[in-house]
């Protein structure tokens, strides 16, 4: 079964500024059927082999990747959906990529909810405390979250940039590494439209 009409969400990208919200909304409600996806299926882990696991994963990956794909052609093709789209971009690409695991995380990232990302930093440390997540979990989802905040544009703390140089991993890295060139590639895009553009008149 198709995850989301990607075609149909093209047209809407290049009706205008009066389609950008709903355009926007729709794209939203497609992460989140995939966020769900992803966290059903972990909630489920126990219950599968790991063929089943693996193969069900792997499904849910592959329609991330289409869309990351149909995202990336609607932002090239119109520069001021870049504002709107751009952290959404940054969010499945560390999905995507393994980087990030935590499909509450991703959300808040693609939906630029840095208040949200920080409640949850707060409540990590008592959730180990009573056992609700093991220690590494904590560590794997504080490293998550800060490295989202930063995307967004946040400040960290000079202790959590420390905690964040400790336990990044080498799909982090490689996620900070993607996430530069796909900053650059937008900038270069929006530049040599604005050149067309003065050129045109």
């Amino acid at each position: 079964a198709s995850w989301c009409n990607c075609r149909e969400l093209s047209k809407m990208a290049s009706r205008g500024g009066k389609e950008t919200s709903k355009l926007k909304q729709n794209l939203e409600d497609t992460l989140e059927r995939l966020m769900v996806q992803l966290q059903d299926l972990e909630v489920a882990k126990a219950e599968l082999d790991a063929d089943e696991y693996e193969e069900t994963r792997n499904e849910t990956m592959d329609q991330l990747k289409e869309f990351q794909q149909t995202l990336s052609k609607m932002v090239k093709g119109d520069m001021s959906l870049v504002d709107e789209l751009g952290s959404m971009q940054l969010a499945i690409q560390a999905a995507v990529s393994n980087a990030f695991k935590t499909p509450q995380v991703i959300r808040w990232f693609a939906k630029r909810e840095p208040g949200q990302l920080r409640d949850r930093l707060a409540d990590l440390d008592r959730d180990v405390k009573i056992g609700k997540i093991t220690k590494d979990t904590m560590i794997e989802q504080k490293v998550e979250i800060l490295t989202a905040l930063r995307r967004l544009g946040e400040q960290i703390s000079s202790d959590e940039a420390h905690f964040l140089a400790q336990h990044s991993t080498a799909q982090l890295d490689e996620f900070e590494k993607v996430s530069d060139s796909v900053g650059a590639g937008v900038l270069k895009t929006a530049s040599s439209q604005v050149k067309s553009a003065s050129g045109a008149k």
